[in-house]
C-alpha cells in the first residue's frame, strides 16, 4: 500500500536568522489569541454551566487538535464528567460568543458517513441525498440523519482541520468524513489499514495513478472521501492469471456508484483525479468484517436533540429553518399542559393576583421542562407545548409538574392550581411558524386533545408513550399503574388508546 503525505507549515515556525523577540508579529497574533480566549471564556462563565466551561477552556488551551475538530458534544460530556444538557447549552453558547464554529452535518443513515456540512440548518436540502460508499439515496429526518458538531474557532486557535486539503490521509477520513457517530478507535483504524486496505494514495488535481492489486473473491471498493465518489467491484471467485485492467475517473460530480464485475485475480487499477482539489482513494475489501470493524457506534448530537434544548430555542430563535423548508422528524414526543379553571381563578383572586400565579406557574414549568432535556415550544393562553426527545423524558416531566404544581402562590391563595397534562409520540414535520421553530401533523393535534381528557390531577397518555421501555421502568418506580381507555378524539379518525396514570 502506497501512501502519499504532504508537508504542512508549522503555525509558528521558528524565526531564521536570529532569537524572537516579545515585538515580532507572530507573537502579536499569539498574544491577541490569548487575551481573546481569556475575555471569551470569562464571558462564557457568565451564561454556561462552570464545569462544562472550564472543561472547553482547558480542551482549547491544551488539547489536542483532533479532539477540537468537529466535537461530539456527548462525548465531550461523558470524558469530563459533565451533564449532558449542561454541556450542551455550554457549548450553545460558546458558539454564540464565537468561541466555537456550530456545523450541521448531513449523514449517510447507513456508514454515517458526512455527506453535506452546513453552517446553518436552511442549507441542507428536501430532496434525497446519495451516499456513494453505500450505493444508496434517504429523505433526511432529524432523528439520526442531522448532527450537530463544533469546532474552535481559529479566532483562538488554529488546527489542522480548519484546512481539510492539508490533513494526512487517514486523518482526513477520521476528521472530515466520518461522522462524530462512528467510533473507530486507534487500534481499530490500524485492524482497517492492514486488513481490509488493499491501497490508499493521495492524487493532487490533475495527477493518475497505477497500481496493480490483487483482488480476493467478494466486493471491493474505490472509494474518495473528497469528491464522495464510490465504484464497486463484485469478483467473482473463479481465479484468473490474466491481469485484468480497470480505469476509474474523479470528475468532482457525484455520480451515481457503478459495479463492474471482475474475477478474482490481478487487476492493474488507474485512477484520475479530474478534480480541482486532492483526492484520497482508497481500495477496501468489503465483507462482513469490515462493516462490524467501521459499523462501531457512540451516541451523537442530533438535530432532533438539539432542537428539545431549551437553550438552542432561546439562542437560535429565528434563524433555524427556512420559512418554506419543513424537516421531517420521525419520533418526537409532545407535552402539553393546560390550567383548570383559569378563568374562574382571575375573578376569585383578581386580576393582579392572577396574573402572577400564572406567571409564576409558566417559569415553574419552563424549568422543569428544561431540566427534563425538553424545550417549551410556546404558550397559548394559560397552556404549555413542550417537546421531548423521548417519552421517558416528558413522563418524567409529568410527573415533576404534577408534584411541583401546588406550590405555586402558596401564600396568596387558598385553593390548588389543576394542571391537565396530555403526552403523545409520533412523528411530525418541523417547521418556521411565527419567526418561531414549530412543529406541524397529526401527532401534534393528538397530543393536545390527549391533554383535554384531563380533568383532574391525573396525566393521560398515548400507548405509545406508556409501551416505551424506559417509560415502562419509570411507571414502575413510582408504583403507578395506568389505566387504559379506548377514545374518540376530535379530528382523529378511529378510537385511539390511551392510559390515564393516577
Amino acid at each position: 500500500m502506497l501512501e502519499a503525505s504532504h508537508p504542512t507549515t508549522p503555525l509558528y515556525p521558528p524565526p531564521q536568522g536570529g532569537r524572537e523577540t516579545i515585538f515580532t508579529p507572530r507573537f502579536s497574533r499569539k498574544l491577541a489569541r490569548v487575551n481573546d480566549s481569556r475575555t471569551l471564556f470569562a464571558a462564557l462563565r457568565e451564561t454556561a454551566d462552570a464545569d462544562a466551561a472550564a472543561a472547553m477552556e482547558r480542551a482549547v488551551t491544551s488539547g489536542a487538535d483532533r479532539d477540537l475538530a468537529r466535537i461530539n458534544v456527548l462525548t465531550f460530556a461523558a470524558a469530563y464528567g459533565l451533564d449532558e444538557e449542561k454541556t450542551i447549552a455550554a457549548f450553545l453558547h460558546a458558539a454564540k460568543l464565537g468561541i466555537f464554529e456550530l456545523a450541521w452535518d448531513v449523514l449517510c443513515p447507513s456508514c454515517r458517513g458526512v455527506l453535506d456540512v452546513t453552517e446553518t440548518l436552511q442549507d441542507v436540502h428536501r430532496e434525497p441525498y446519495a451516499c456513494s460508499l453505500c450505493s444508496r439515496s434517504f429523505e433526511v429526518s432529524l432523528d439520526e440523519t442531522v448532527e450537530i458538531v463544533f469546532t474552535v474557532s481559529p479566532r483562538l486557535r488554529k488546527i489542522a482541520a480548519h484546512d481539510p486539503q492539508t490533513l494526512p490521509f487517514w486523518d482526513y477520513y477520521r476528521q472530515v468524513f466520518w461522522s462524530s457517530a462512528v467510533d473507530v478507535s486507534d487500534a481499530d483504524l490500524e485492524k482497517l489499514i492492514a486488513e481490509f486496505t488493499l491501497d490508499a494514495r493521495v492524487l493532487d488535481p490533475g495527477e493518475r495513478a497505477t497500481v496493480t492489486i490483487d483482488l480476493p473473491e467478494g466486493w471491493v471498493i474505490l472509494f474518495d472521501p473528497v469528491s464522495h465518489f464510490g465504484h464497486y467491484m463484485k469478483v467473482a471467485p473463479e481465479r484468473t492469471a490474466e491481469v485484468q485492467e480497470l480505469t476509474v475517473v474523479l470528475k468532482g460530480a457525484r455520480e451515481p456508484t457503478a459495479t463492474t464485475e471482475l474475477r478474482s485475480g490481478p487487476l492493474r487499477l488507474t485512477v484520475a483525479n479530474r478534480t480541482a482539489r486532492r483526492a484520497l482513494p482508497v481500495v477496501w475489501t468489503e465483507n462482513r468484517k469490515f462493516d462490524e470493524l467501521v459499523g462501531k457506534r457512540r451516541p451523537h448530537l442530533t438535530a432532533k436533540r438539539i432542537f428539545t434544548n431549551q437553550t438552542f430555542r432561546d439562542l437560535y430563535r429565528t434563524d433555524t429553518l427556512a420559512v418554506d423548508q419543513g424537516l421531517k422528524i420521525i419520533s418526537l414526543t409532545f407535552l402539553f399542559t393546560d390550567l383548570k379553571g383559569s378563568t374562574e381563578l382571575y375573578a376569585r383572586v383578581g386580576d393582579l393576583v392572577a396574573y402572577e400565579l400564572v406567571r409564576h406557574h409558566f417559569l415553574l414549568l419552563n424549568k422543569i421542562v428544561a431540566a427534563n432535556g425538553g424545550a417549551v415550544v410556546k404558550t397559548i393562553g394559560d397552556a404549555v407545548m413542550a417537546t421531548f426527545p423521548t417519552p421517558a423524558r416528558a413522563l418524567a416531566a409529568a410527573f415533576a409538574m404534577r408534584e411541583a404544581i401546588g406550590s405555586v402562590g402558596v401564600d396568596t391563595r387558598k385553593e390548588d392550581l389543576i394542571l391537565k397534562i396530555g403526552i403523545h409520540e409520533g412523528p411530525s414535520l418541523a417547521v418556521m411558524l411565527n419567526d418561531r421553530l414549530d412543529y406541524f401533523g397529526q401527532t401534534v393535534n393528538i397530543a393536545a386533545r390527549v391533554q383535554g381528557l384531563a380533568v383532574s390531577h391525573t396525566i393521560f397518555a398515548t400507548k405509545q408513550v406508556i409501551e416505551h421501555p424506559q417509560s415502562a421502568a419509570l411507571l414502575a418506580k413510582a408504583g403507578l399503574t395506568p389505566e387504559p381507555q379506548s377514545v374518540t378524539l376530535k379530528g382523529v379518525a378511529g378510537e385511539v388508546a390511551v392510559y390515564e396514570i393516577p
